[in-house]
């Protein structure tokens, strides 16, 4: 009875793989077919792969692109891991009332939608004429509550032994965080860098509001263009929806063991 359970298991795993894994394979598949091949539903690689690349750039401005989307998910990622750190170190390690008051406050906007908030923000960037600026696109990400919150969490679990010691020893309190407090939390840091770079990467809406020169494109938005007109060419779509894909999906898989390590050890 126990075999029959686990193979009965195995299959449910298998096919439940094979179902999340089967969205990938199709784009891939619609990457290298053409746009007649994808209407038809062809779920075969094809040979028009270069051909989808060729239109792409010819399209639209790729190498522009990716290099725009790295520049802000790469900036705004280590920026935001250092703000968010610091911040969440120090509503543990310099714990008191007001500012666990403070956190509940930051805690309370993660309620708030960010479409709520996004024409207020526009008007703030406008009157301070920073509209098309990397610095109002970079600005509204440095520093979020779900980080701050997964750093103090993190935070607990440091020995405050070690603070204290190292404090005796005369060592200052930013040595101290990041000669010790850095290195010990790798893996909160790796799962912090993965949802942070997921998300600059993926942002679409703030950039395409408030970015107005087409030099400013990022991938969310040269995806999103391929799909304007009144035809669209899918394997070309397909193609630059898995250029898009990749880089995320890369990141993830290298640092899957920390994103796993990170968040389980913030949770607790």
């Amino acid at each position: 009875m126990t075999k029959v359970k686990t193979t009965i298991a195995y299959i449910i795993l298998i096919l439940a793989s094979f179902l999340s894994a089967f969205p990938l394979y199709y784009m891939i598949c619609g990457a290298t077919n053409s746009s007649i091949d994808i209407v038809r539903g062809k779920l075969f690689p094809g040979v028009y792969l270069m051909e989808n690349y060729q239109s792409l750039i010819a399209n639209q401005n790729l190498g522009r692109a990716m290099f725009n989307s790295f520049r802000n998910a790469i900036v705004i990622t280590v920026i935001a891991l250092l703000i968010c750190s610091i911040a969440g170190y120090g509503f543990e390690i310099y714990h008191d009332k007001g500012k666990d008051l403070l956190m509940n406050i930051l805690l309370l906007a993660m309620m708030l939608p960010f479409v709520a908030i996004m024409i207020p923000l526009f008007k703030m960037f406008s009157s301070w004429k920073l509209v098309n600026t990397w610095i109002a696109l970079a600005l509204p990400s440095l520093s979020t509550p779900f980080l701050i919150m997964m750093f103090r969490q993190a935070a607990r679990s440091f020995p405050h032994d070690i603070i204290q010691a190292a404090r005796l020893e005369g060592l200052s309190e930013i040595r101290i965080f990041f000669t010790m407090f850095l290195p010990i939390m790798k893996s909160t840091y790796g799962a912090a860098m993965t949802v942070t770079f997921m998300n600059a990467w993926n942002n679409y809406l703030w950039p395409t509001i408030i970015l107005q020169d087409s030099n400013q494109i990022t991938m969310p938005m040269l995806v999103a263009n391929l799909k304007s007109g009144y035809s669209v060419d899918y394997g070309m779509l397909m193609l630059g929806v898995l250029i898009c894909t990749l880089p995320t999906a890369i990141i993830f898989l290298c640092l899957q063991k920390s994103f796993a390590n990170g968040i389980a050890g913030a949770v607790k």
